[in-house]
C-alpha cells in the first residue's frame, strides 16, 4: 500500500477532530455558566484534540485534488468512528481521573454509537457540562450513522445495503459528487425533528435543560438520560407519549422525510420496511400487553401504555425505560430479548439487524418452500417493487450469519470474565444491536454497566462499534488482501 494514499484520509480525519474540539466548548460554557470548575476538563480536552487535529492537517494538507476509492472509503469510515470515540473519551477522563480508561472509552463509544449503555451513576447530581456532553455525543452519532448508512454503506455493498442507493449514489468506486447535498437535507430534517421534540418536551413539563438533552437522545434513538431513573423520573403520561412518537420518527428512514420535503409525502406509506416496522410494533405491543393483562390482572389500556413505551424504546434501540420491565415475568423477558435483535429501518438512527433484512430473509424462506413443491418454477424475488439481485441476497445472508456468530462469540468472551449467562448474552445482544440496557439485575433497565470488569467493558465497546458499522466495515480491515494496494 502506498503511504502517500493515506494523506487525504489523515486530512479528512484532522477536519473531523477540529469539529469535535469545537463541540467540547459547548459543555465547557454550560459548566462555566453554572460556576462549575469542571469546564476546565472540556477546555483541556478541546486543546488536546485540536493539537492533534492541527498536526494531521499540517502534515497531510495538499493542493492536489483527490478521490476516494472503495478501500479508502472503508478506511475512512472506520477510522473516523474509532478516532472520534477515543478523543470523545477525554472529557470523561479529565472530569473524573478515577474513572479509568475502560470506563471513559465505554461511555464515549456508547454515546457515539447511540447505544445508551452507561457506567455513570448518580446522574441527578452531576454538573450540566458532562450531562450535555453525553447527549451531544448521541446526537452527533445519530446524524453520523444516517450519513454513513445512506452514503457510504450502499457504496461499500455492506450487508445488502446496496438496496438503498439514493439518487446521490451509483455503482462507481468514487465517492458520490452530490453527497454534500444529501448530507444537507439530512441535517435539516434531523435538526427540525430535534427542535420539535425539544419544544414538545418543554410544553409537556420538562425543564429546558432536560428537554434539550432528551430531545437529542430521543431523535438519535440513543437513550442517555439526565436522571438515574431514565424516563421513570417523569411521572406525566404525556412525556411517555411524546417520547414514543419521536422514537418512532427516529427509527424511520430519513430518506422518506427528504422525499416529503421534495414534494412526495406519500413516500412514507409506500416504503416496505416502514410498513413492516410499524406492523411489527403493533403486534409486539398487543402481545405483551395481553400477557400483562392476563398475568397481572390489570386493565388492558394501562398494560398497553406500559408495553408501548418500553417495546418501542427497545425495538428502535433507544434504550429508555420508565420502569423495570424485567419484573413483568418470564414471558416479557423472553420477548424483550427477542426485541433486542430487531432494530429499526435502514437509513434511520436505529441500530439492530434492521427490518429490511428480516423481510429479505422471509422472502428467501418463502422461495425455498415454494421450490420444494414446484422445483421447476423460477420466480425472481423483489423487494419494495425492485428485483433483488443475487449479490444482495448473499450479502444479507452473510450479514445475518456473521451477526449471529458475533453474538455467540461475544457472549462466550464475556462469560470468560465471570458474567452469568443472562448478563453475557443480553450484554452481547445489546452491544451489537446498539440498544442500551440488557437483562438481569446487573445490566438490566434498573442497573448499569459500572460493575463489569474492565476487559468486559472494552469488549462491549468493540461490539458496539462493530454493530454500529454493520460488522463488515470493521471486519474487512482484518483481511490481509485488503492491505495489498
Amino acid at each position: 500500500m502506498n503511504s502517500g494514499s493515506h494523506t487525504p484520509l489523515l486530512f479528512i480525519l484532522g477536519i473531523m477532530l477540529c469539529g469535535l474540539s469545537a463541540m467540547m466548548l459547548l459543555p465547557a460554557i454550560a459548566d462555566a455558566s453554572a460556576s462549575n470548575p469542571d469546564w476546565q476538563a472540556f477546555v483541556g480536552s478541546a486543546s488536546i484534540t485540536l493539537f492533534v487535529a492541527m498536526g494531521l492537517l499540517l502534515t497531510s494538507g495538499s493542493d492536489k485534488p483527490f478521490t476516494l476509492d472503495v478501500r479508502h472509503a472503508f478506511l475512512l469510515t472506520a477510522g473516523i468512528w474509532i478516532a472520534l470515540c477515543v478523543f470523545s473519551a477525554l472529557p470523561f477522563l479529565l472530569f473524573n481521573r478515577d474513572l479509568g480508561f475502560a470506563n471513559a472509552v465505554f461511555e464515549s463509544v456508547s454515546g457515539l454509537t447511540t447505544t445508551g449503555s452507561t457506567i455513570m451513576v448518580n446522574l441527578d447530581a452531576m454538573p450540566p457540562g458532562i450531562l450535555l456532553w453525553r447527549s451531544m455525543l448521541q446526537w452527533v452519532g445519530g446524524i453520523g450513522i444516517i450519513v454513513t448508512a445512506m452514503m457510504m454503506l450502499p457504496l461499500l455493498r455492506v450487508g445488502g445495503m446496496q438496496l438503498f442507493r439514493t439518487e446521490s449514489s451509483d455503482r462507481s468506486d468514487k465517492v458520490v459528487p452530490r453527497a454534500a447535498q444529501l448530507a444537507a437535507y439530512i441535517a435539516i430534517v434531523y435538526g427540525a425533528l430535534t427542535v420539535a421534540c425539544a419544544v414538545a418536551y418543554l410544553l409537556g413539563g420538562m425543564s429546558p435543560f432536560d428537554a434539550v438533552n432528551h430531545a437529542m437522545t430521543t431523535v438519535s434513538t440513543g437513550g442517555y438520560s439526565t436522571h438515574d431513573a431514565s424516563f421513570g423520573f417523569f411521572e406525566e403520561t404525556s412525556m411517555d407519549m411524546i417520547g414514543t412518537v419521536f422514537m418512532i420518527l427516529g427509527g424511520l428512514p430519513f430518506v422518506i422525510y427528504i422525499r416529503a420535503i421534495k414534494g412526495d409525502p406519500a413516500a412514507l406509506w409506500r416504503e416496505s420496511q416502514v410498513q413492516a416496522f410499524l406492523a411489527f410494533l403493533v403486534v409486539a405491543i398487543v402481545i405483551v400487553a395481553v400477557g400483562l393483562h392476563v398475568q397481572n390482572d390489570e386493565g388492558f389500556l394501562r398494560a398497553l401504555r406500559r408495553a408501548a413505551f418500553n417495546i418501542i424504546s427497545i425495538v428502535t434501540t433507544t434504550g429508555y425505560a420508565n420502569e423495570d420491565y424485567t419484573a413483568w415475568g418470564p414471558f416479557a423477558i423472553a420477548c424483550f430479548l427477542l426485541f433486542t435483535f430487531i432494530g429499526g429501518c435502514t437509513g434511520s438512527t436505529a441500530g439492530g439487524i434492521k427490518i429490511y433484512r428480516f423481510e429479505v430473509l422471509w422472502l428467501i424462506c418463502l422461495q425455498q418452500l415454494q421450490g420444494l413443491t414446484s422445483p421447476n418454477s423460477v420466480q425472481p424475488l423483489s423487494y419494495n417493487g425492485r428485483r433483488l439481485p443475487g449479490e444482495v441476497l448473499s450479502s444479507v445472508l452473510a450479514f445475518l450469519f456473521v451477526y449471529g456468530a458475533s453474538v455467540i462469540l461475544l457472549t462466550v468472551a464475556l462469560a470468560a470474565f465471570g458474567l452469568d449467562l443472562v448478563t453475557a448474552l443480553s450484554g452481547a445482544a445489546t452491544a451489537l444491536g446498539n440498544v442500551g440496557p440488557g437483562l438481569g439485575p446487573v445490566i438490566g433497565p434498573a442497573g448499569n454497566f459500572y460493575s463489569l470488569p474492565d476487559g468486559a467493558k472494552l469488549l462491549l465497546a468493540a461490539g458496539m462499534l462493530l454493530g454500529r458499522l454493520e460488522l463488515f466495515t470493521i471486519l474487512v480491515l482484518f483481511q490481509r488482501s485488503f492491505w495489498k494496494w
